[in-house]
């Protein structure tokens, strides 16, 4: 059965994958890695993107 497309287009910069973990190299005390979680500054952490609207010229 088909998925159903997204009604918005997937972000260019994130391809779909806002949010991520990334490891700082260092340890806490239980022996787990420390982690920073950043999100996608062009989506602000959605994953889709909006169209830019349309220019609308106007006068003459």
């Amino acid at each position: 059965m088909p998925q159903h497309a997204p009604s918005l287009p997937v972000c260019r910069a994130c391809d779909g994958f806002p949010v991520v973990a990334i490891t700082t190299g260092t340890r806490n005390r239980d022996g787990s890695r420390t982690t920073v979680r950043i999100t996608c500054p062009d989506c602000k952490g959605t994953g889709r993107t909006r169209t830019a609207p349309a220019l609308v010229r106007t006068g003459r």
